[in-house]
């Protein structure tokens, strides 16, 4: 098993004032989410939450949850039995892993990427191998059909997706995810979709069907944390129509965290009850910091570009002059912090003291979900003006 990626990253941004790293929408409020339950006279899930007992709760959550994302997230088209709940998304997409990569499975991934979507699949026991197929910004970050399918084997049987793409913020077409469901249907390979950012698209025309709805062998992964802003209440989820399938999820689960906080479920069910009002008010914040960070690449463009996202509150923003971890080492220095590449990908220290930098390098991500966003990104803003003289110059010698 790899470093974490993102342990350099919190050793080199500690403590800076000004983070553009985060990738969550606006954080709810206990209070906000008190208020927004009794707005709507939701009486007994308050008294619920204030006088639940602390038992253990079923193994992959209790039954009035997964009856509630069934229904919020899945309208319906699946039901609780499909439904399995983690504390948060990260153990949910490693368990998924662990069962079905496992015992002579090759695997593809797709980089740069989340870690665990990236890595998780050579954590199972027993793995074949994994492949990674790299997202190239002049395909704007797609997924490559014909990489995907010379990647397949006859032993291939777990694919990874990430739609909508961190660190990106670009979703996929319709068209193209119906080729790939194809594909792996064509196959037999069981496709984990990594969901998070879904139900935030810029454009709700752009949002993709579920991969749990979309494909009879597809499992979504789901966190509260990026489209609600409910991430200190620490709920994600796997959801299947297959439950042969899901019953191979709780049993690799059972070796985890199979139980989550009873409070923490309750909580996300207020999440849920409020779900449309909490995602409105989050996209239009998102789209509000969005027209921000365009306007910057615009002001900027000399030294900025960036694949314009459509889906989420990030963007992967291209710097022109150097790889995006020594601008994060000036940016860091001045109390501004930024996701710099090597949070996406494992990156070969040796390539990049000889100046051999992958595709990507000069990339970093930036978190546009909050409310503070303006301000932080002033502060990015200040520091490009004090430095843009010298950097002009550098320019002019690339150029010659």
């Amino acid at each position: 098993m790899q470093q974490p990626w993102s342990k350099r990253h919190k050793r080199e941004f500690k403590g800076c004032q000004f983070s553009l790293s985060n990738s969550f929408a606006q954080p709810l409020s206990m209070p906000e989410l008190i208020k927004l339950t009794k707005d709507r006279g939701d009486n007994k899930l308050l008294e619920l939450y204030n006088n639940h007992d602390l038992e253990y709760v079923p193994n992959g959550g209790s039954n009035d949850l997964r009856q509630d994302i069934a229904r919020v997230v899945y309208d319906n088209k699946l039901s609780a039995e499909n439904i399995l709940v983690f504390p948060g998304g990260q153990v949910a997409i490693q368990t998924a892993a662990l069962a079905f990569a496992s015992n002579g499975v090759h695997s593809i991934v797709f980089t740069p990427g989340y870690q665990s979507t990236v890595e998780s699949p050579e954590w199972a026991i027993g793995n074949a191998g994994v492949t990674q197929i790299p997202r190239h910004p002049d395909n704007n970050w797609q997924v490559d059909i014909s990489k995907f399918e010379e990647a397949i084997r006859p032993n291939t049987k777990f694919v990874i997706l990430n739609e909508p793409w961190n660190p990106g913020g670009i979703l996929m077409s319709h068209h193209l995810q119906q080729e790939i469901i194809d594909i792996c249907r064509a196959h037999s390979i069981v496709i984990l979709c990594d969901e998070v950012y879904r139900l935030l698209e810029h454009n709700e025309c752009d949002r993709l069907p579920a991969m749990a709805n979309a494909y009879e062998k597809g499992i979504s992964a789901v966190t509260m944390s990026k489209p609600w802003g409910a991430c200190g209440v620490t709920i994600g989820w796997l959801a299947c129509q297959d439950l042969s399938m899901v019953q191979r999820l709780v049993d690799a689960q059972y070796f985890g965290t199979a139980c989550v906080s009873r409070a923490s479920e309750i909580q996300a069910r207020m999440v849920l009850g409020a779900s449309d009002l909490i995602l409105k008010e989050r996209r239009e914040i998102v789209l509000r910091n969005k027209a921000h960070l365009m306007s910057f690449v615009e002001k900027y463009s000399e030294f900025f570009s960036v694949n314009e996202p459509n889906a989420g509150a990030i963007a992967f923003v291209k710097f022109k002059l150097f790889p995006s971890h020594l601008l994060g080492e000036q940016l860091a220095s001045n109390g501004i912090s930024i996701k710099p590449y090597y949070c996406f990908a494992e990156v070969d220290d040796e390539a990049c003291e000889a100046k051999q930098y992958p595709c990507g390098a000069y990339h970093f991500r930036v978190g546009f979900g909050e409310l503070a966003f303006p301000s932080k990104l002033d502060a990015l803003a200040r520091y490009v003006d004090e430095n843009a003289d010298g950097w002009r110059r550098k320019l002019q010698k690339i150029d010659k």
